[in-house]
This record gives structure tokens, C-alpha cells and sequence, in this order.
């Protein structure tokens, strides 16, 4: 009797420490900004500007911080589309991550002489696949990133 005891209490904790031990460096971070994003902001100058584009965020050596990349579009009805390439770091503090670019590339530009700013953006991490936040440049509009799908090849 005394030994089904000792049974039962081993057999209760190990189910109990199973679910710890099963996700112990397994389990995903749900707030992990890691890997390729798709955004688009909402319109912006009277409605006749949205931008959208990706970005790629890469580890850097020190904690809390990224390199990355983007490119942007951005489609006016004023000038026209411009697309850019950018190099950019990104911090991260908790669930909030800020994002300064550097224009490394003008891909595109329908309008002569257009003055383009670099794109940098604040972000609150909502989940491990959308982080919200605003579009800060020559411009401030609402964005939203979405965490992109990258397909097997």
C-alpha cells in the first residue's frame, strides 16, 4: 500500500513536469520578430498615398537590436509609384520595436526630382505575426506588419 503511494506521487509529478520538459528550447517565442514581413500603411496625404512593401529582420550581436532591410513602395496618385531599397536597424524594447532607415537604392521614381525620406517606423509587437504601429517620415500614417509566408522551394 505504502509502495502504490510512492507510485501514484511519481507518476502525478512527472505529469506535471512533462509539459515543462516537453517545451523546454522548443517552444517559439510568440513576440519573435525574426524573418520576413509584408506591411502597408493606411492612405495618407488626403487619402491619395499608401505605401506597402517587406522587410527582413536579421540577428545582430547585441541583445534587443536587428539589421534589416526593406523596400518600399509607395504608390500616389499625385506622382505616381517610387520603390526604394533600404538598409535599416531596428531596436527592440519589450514589445515595442523601432526601425531607422538609410536609402540605400532608388529602384523606381515616376516623379523628376522627387525629394525621397528615408522610412522609419514604430511598432508594437501584437503577436509572433503582426506588429502595429506608425509610419514616421515625411509622413505619419498608421502601419501594419504582417509576418510574410515564405514558401518552400
Amino acid at each position: 500500500m505504502f509502495g502504490g503511494r510512492i507510485a501514484a506521487v511519481l507518476v502525478m509529478a512527472c505529469m506535471m513536469a512533462s509539459p515543462a520538459l516537453a517545451n523546454s528550447g522548443k517552444s517559439k517565442d510568440p513576440s519573435d520578430v525574426l524573418g520576413s514581413w509584408s506591411f502597408q500603411t493606411s492612405p495618407y496625404r488626403s487619402g491619395q498615398c499608401v505605401m506597402s512593401g517587406t522587410m527582413r529582420l536579421s540577428p545582430h550581436p547585441e541583445e534587443g537590436r536587428y539589421t534589416c532591410e526593406l523596400t518600399a513602395v509607395e504608390m500616389c496618385s499625385m506622382w505616381g509609384r517610387s520603390v526604394v531599397r533600404q538598409s535599416c536597424e531596428a531596436r527592440r524594447f519589450g514589445d515595442q520595436v523601432s526601425i531607422r532607415s538609410t536609402i540605400e537604392e532608388m529602384l523606381e521614381s515616376k516623379f523628376e526630382g522627387l525629394l525621397y525620406v528615408p522610412d522609419n517606423f514604430t511598432l508594437t509587437i501584437q503577436s509572433h505575426e503582426r506588429m502595429f504601429g506608425a509610419l514616421v517620415s515625411a509622413v505619419t500614417a498608421p502601419v501594419e506588419f504582417r509576418r510574410a509566408n515564405d514558401g518552400i522551394s
